[in-house]
Formats: structure tokens, C-alpha cells, sequence
């Protein structure tokens, strides 16, 4: 028998951020997300994949 390739993630989200916010912007961002169809963890991936993109030096 033939081995199955192993599939290999690439971007694996294996780590996480903790951070504090005052618990009326968490609601407020949540209640946005909601409205919008989207997820809080998605938006903020989103966010800090814009930041890296615009402050990364060139290389």
C-alpha cells in the first residue's frame, strides 16, 4: 500500500494574544461583528496582517 501524503497547513494559527480591553469596547466590537457577518478573531487577524504589510521594512 501507497502512504498518504501528509497535508501541511500552511499559516497554522497555533499561537494566541491575549490582550485587555474595557469590557464596553469588547461589546461594542462583538455587536459590530455580528452586524457585519464576520468574526472578532477574524477582523483583528485581518488588522495586524494590514499592520506587518505597512510597516514591514524592505528587505
Amino acid at each position: 500500500m501507497s502512504e498518504k501524503p501528509t497535508k501541511v497547513k500552511l499559516n497554522k494559527k497555533d499561537s494566541q494574544l491575549l490582550i485587555r480591553i474595557s469590557t464596553a469596547e469588547r461589546e461594542q466590537f462583538l455587536q459590530l461583528c455580528e452586524e457585519l457577518d464576520t468574526t472578532a478573531a477574524r477582523e483583528i487577524r485581518l488588522f495586524i496582517r494590514a499592520f506587518i504589510k505597512k510597516h514591514k521594512s524592505t528587505e
